[in-house]
């Protein structure tokens, strides 16, 4: 496995930019997790490292060598698209053994059985292996793509919204065999998603793109508690952060415009009163909808908590976040 470097990588499509001066180190054995909305740049990215795109500016090195004019093949990384590119005229297991058969690798047939097997088992399609890829569901395309990446040991593992078309359940199963593959194997990840539940469960650093630029790099607990901008705090966290006006509550910093509350940062009994505007149960926990002096904000309560709406709860802020007017952190 390999530690990956871009250093200022900046690339346009026209008169597009859809990078700008990236600069980031992926430790190796790391689980780095790209989080945007879309058009962030976080494919881009992908496939400057893959090679499918070429830099305008800036260097990448996989593994301590510079990857400028090498091939996505030359540079032994396993990329799984968000759309399924399988062989529709082979069989599943046929797709899996694939990239085992090819000639830099000279597996033996021994070991591709193993590896095929192990591999399907995990991903759930072990029945399957057989059938042709056009008889499977999109849920099972998508899977037999991703094993056909984890069959490899490649230097680093690239990944574009892999889990996005599976149901539920099954997205909750395999973020944690994602997971535990990753760290049994020491493997390299950098994986791209709109699911903040994913970088949180995942991740072991978060890199979050706002318009083609790093806006934050560190772990996600780290981006989660230390946020740099409105911009950045509002990437990780459910209910999402509350971003209020800044005098809402008093005490607030000069040159602060907005406050920034989690949902933990909203204590309850005490302080000024609020009006239960809405409250959904989830089972673990309760969301209380809050009216606090004409604005909205969400927190979490006890989840057998009798409030319902109408009912009127004090509230005061704990070590919030305070932002300026470009959005930036202040404290």
């Amino acid at each position: 496995m390999a530690e990956v470097v871009l250093n200022g990588v900046t690339k346009s499509f026209g008169a597009d930019v859809a990078l700008t001066d990236v600069t980031m180190t992926i430790p190796d054995g790391s689980f780095v997790v790209l989080l945007g909305p879309t058009g962030a740049g976080k494919t881009t990215t992908l496939r400057m490292v893959s090679g499918l795109d070429v830099p305008d500016h800036g260097q990448i090195s996989i593994g301590g060598r510079d990857m400028a004019g090498l091939s996505p093949a030359q540079r032994d990384v396993a990329m799984v698209f968000q759309q399924y590119s399988l062989y529709p005229h082979l069989t599943v297991r046929q797709n899996l053994e694939f990239p085992l058969k090819s000639p830099n690798l000279r597996t033996p047939q021994a070991e591709i059985d193993r590896k095929v097997s192990a591999v399907a088992e995990v991903l759930q399609i072990s029945h399957k292996l057989d059938n042709k890829a056009t008889a499977l569901s999109g849920g099972e395309m998508q899977r037999v793509s991703i094993g056909r990446a984890l069959v490899r040991s490649p230097l680093v593992y690239l990944m574009d919204e892999p889990l996005s078309s599976l149901d539920a359940k099954l997205r909750a199963d395999l973020r944690i065999e994602l997971k535990s593959i990753q760290a049994d194997s020491g493997a390299t990840l950098l994986y791209v998603t709109h699911d903040q539940i994913e970088a949180m469960t995942m991740a072991t650093h978060v890199g979050v793109l706002d318009k083609g630029r790093l806006v934050q790099f560190g772990s996600p607990r780290e981006i989660y508690e230390n946020p740099v901008s409105v911009y950045a705090a509002s990437r990780l966290g459910q209910p999402r952060i509350n971003i209020l006006p800044a005098d809402l509550f008093g005490g607030a910093p000069s040159r602060a415009t907005h406050i920034g509350l989690r949902p933990e940062q909203i204590i309850q009994g005490e302080g000024e009163d609020s009006l239960v505007q809405r409250v959904e149960h989830l089972g673990d926990q309760t969301r209380l909808h809050l009216i606090f002096k004409a604005h909205q904000m969400i927190t979490v309560t006890n989840a057998h908590t009798t409030l319902k709406e109408g009912d009127a709860v004090k509230i005061r802020p704990n070590k919030p976040y305070y932002f300026d007017a470009t959005g930036a952190r202040l404290a």
